[in-house]
């Protein structure tokens, strides 16, 4: 049944996808033989750049689309996959927005926690404006979960409440950083976060050498896809989950949107709710020329039709769920446009230090 559900999301998407590239191209006949010569030239190989170090979803997802994309681009290139962790997925952004060659040959999986970041003025590092680059799609939206190890004394989001729980975080810019300083502003839980893992795999294997008690955040899809008895076998336990809804396998895991907050502290759950439905949004750097980029987009929807990759995703675990890159720049621009006064008010209660509430 979820096979099923995962190969309709695909189809529905994939439709959506189709007619957003017929509306995009440019002269077929004289723009896919440029972009043929293009990327039929010696030697030329598209670089994927992952946020995070090898393992986890951000990794799984990037390496099979390298697999199968490429024969969907006019020209057939390579994609070699090269893994860029840093400060929460910040390096691997600035890289793409600011030094990757604007050519339509280097691709990356935008940390979801970095919309936020900008918007907020979070983290000095980013560099990049995140409007300027150039959006291909966005796929898997899959909620955000703080989670325990079996062993820790925390058992529930109430017990948070009470006792000191230590997490593991990637860098500043990351949501692992974000989502648990908002759970202690705005929910009274008592978070400490131990920060500067290069990624999940990391955080998890400190989970198991019993190091820190708890992951501050990955997604449910991401678990599913890299460590998929975590859940099911109870060898983590989710604690509290932020989208705008519950995901089906955890509706039993307290969702933020419904906790009771104070109702000057709703337009900040209501933001930070929003910026954890952005999934894994897939750019390409800015100013790459038109009709290479339309074929970016339409190799990507050819690829979610493709019987191989869909197969190779649901062995996988991964969820497929496709959104049009329009979704992805409406977004930004929504949370870049929030009045000022709220912006101030999530920044206070998403950066970790004095500012917490007691």
């Amino acid at each position: 049944m979820q096979k099923n559900a995962c190969r309709q999301r695909i189809r529905l998407w994939a439709g959506y996808l189709s007619i957003a590239g017929f509306l995009l191209a440019p002269n077929s006949v004289s723009a896919d033989a440029s972009v043929e010569a293009f990327y039929a030239g010696p030697g030329q190989q598209m670089r994927f750049i992952v946020r995070t170090s090898p393992g986890g979803e951000y990794d799984l997802a990037t390496r099979i689309l390298a697999r199968h994309m490429g024969k969907y681009i006019p020209g057939n290139p390579s994609l070699a996959a090269v893994n860029m962790p840093g400060g929460g997925g910040i390096s691997a952004a600035n890289y793409v927005g600011l030094v990757a060659p604007r050519d339509g040959t280097v691709l990356s999986i935008i940390g979801q926690g970095l919309f936020a970041d900008q918007a907020l003025g979070l983290s000095p590092g980013l560099k990049v404006d995140l409007r300027d680059l150039s959006w291909i799609a966005n796929f898997a939206p899959s909620n955000p979960i703080l989670v325990v190890w079996h062993t820790s004394a925390t058992k529930s989001l109430k017990d948070a409440m009470h006792r000191e729980t230590v997490l593991g975080a990637t860098g500043a810019g990351s949501v692992s950083v974000h989502f648990p300083t908002l759970y202690n502003n705005v929910l009274g839980t008592k978070f400490k976060l131990i920060t500067g893992y290069p990624g999940g795999q990391e955080i998890n294997l400190a989970m198991e050498r019993g190091e820190i008690e708890g992951r501050a955040s990955n997604t449910y899809a991401g678990y599913m896809a890299s460590n998929p008895t975590f859940i099911p076998q109870k060898i983590v336990i989710p604690l509290i989950q932020i989208g705008l809804r519950k995901e089906v396998g955890l509706l039993d895991t307290p969702l933020l949107l419904d906790q009771p907050v104070k109702p000057e502290d709703k337009p900040i759950v209501d933001f930070m709710s929003k910026s954890a439905g952005l999934g894994r949004p897939l750019a390409t750097t800015p100013g790459v020329p038109p009709e290479r980029l339309a074929a970016l987009r339409t190799a990507l929807t050819a690829t979610f039709k493709d019987p191989t990759f869909i197969v190779e995703a649901e062995r996988q675990g991964l969820s497929i769920e496709v959104q049009p890159w329009q979704i992805i720049d409406g977004i930004i621009r929504d949370m870049v446009e929030v009045p000022q006064a709220t912006k101030d008010k999530v920044k206070l209660f998403t950066t970790p230090g004095p500012n917490e509430r007691k």
